[in-house]
C-alpha cells in the first residue's frame, strides 16, 4: 500500500512496485466519506487481472458502468466551474449520481452477484434516470423482492449460467419498464 500526499497521484512511485503488482486500485478519500465504499477512482485505477475475475453477465454490465462513472467524475468537477450545461451533460449527470449511489452499500450488507447484475443493469440502461436521488435505495429494494418474489428464473438463470443472455435480458427490459412507470407513481 502506497500513500500519496495530499491525492498527489503524480508523485514518484518506485517503478518496481508497479511492475511487480496486478495492478493500482486508487482509493479517494472523498469518496469514502460520501459513503462510496469501496471508494475507489475509477478513472486511474487500473487492474490486469480485471474481467478475469468478473462473470460474464457482470462483464457485460460493468465496461459500460465504469466509462460512465470516469465520465461523470470529469463532467462533475467541470461542471462546479458552470451553470449552463446543455442536456446531454445534465443527463450525464443525472446518471452518474445514481450511478455512485447503487454503489453505495451498508456495512455487512453483501449482495449476491445476480441481485448485483440486475442493479447495475437498471442503472446503466436508463432505468433509475428519473428517480430521485432520496428514492434509489428503496427502488433497488422494492426491485430486487419483486424479481426475486415474481420473476426469480430470471435471477436464477444469472447465478447458474453467470451469464446474462439475450432472453434475460429482454425479460429484464420488460420488467424494468414496467416496475419503474409504477414506482415513480408512488413518488408523484
Amino acid at each position: 500500500m502506497i500513500e500519496t500526499q495530499e491525492g498527489d497521484v503524480s508523485a514518484y512511485i518506485p517503478t518496481n512496485v508497479i511492475s511487480i503488482t496486478d495492478g493500482q486500485i486508487y482509493l479517494e478519500p472523498n469518496l469514502f466519506n460520501a459513503g462510496v465504499r469501496p471508494a475507489i477512482n475509477v478513472g486511474i485505477s487500473v487492474s490486469r487481472v480485471g474481467g478475469n475475475a468478473q462473470i460474464k453477465a457482470m462483464k457485460k454490465i460493468a465496461g459500460t458502468l465504469r466509462l460512465e462513472l470516469a465520465q461523470f467524475r470529469e463532467l462533475e468537477a467541470f461542471a462546479k466551474f458552470g451553470s449552463d450545461l446543455d442536456k446531454a451533460t445534465q443527463a450525464q449527470l443525472r446518471r452518474g449520481e445514481r450511478l455512485v449511489e447503487i454503489l453505495k452499500q451498508k456495512q455487512y450488507s453483501p449482495m449476491a452477484i445476480e441481485n448485483q447484475v440486475m442493479i447495475i443493469y437498471s442503472a446503466t440502461k436508463g432505468y433509475m434516470d428519473e428517480i430521485p436521488i432520496p428514492h434509489i435505495q428503496r427502488y433497488q429494494n422494492d426491485l430486487l423482492q419483486e424479481v426475486e418474489n415474481m420473476h426469480p428464473a430470471i435471477l436464477q438463470s444469472i447465478r447458474e449460467t453467470k451469464d446474462l443472455v439475450k432472453e434475460n435480458t429482454d425479460k429484464m427490459d420488460e420488467i424494468l419498464k414496467s416496475f419503474t412507470e409504477r414506482f415513480k407513481s408512488t413518488i408523484n
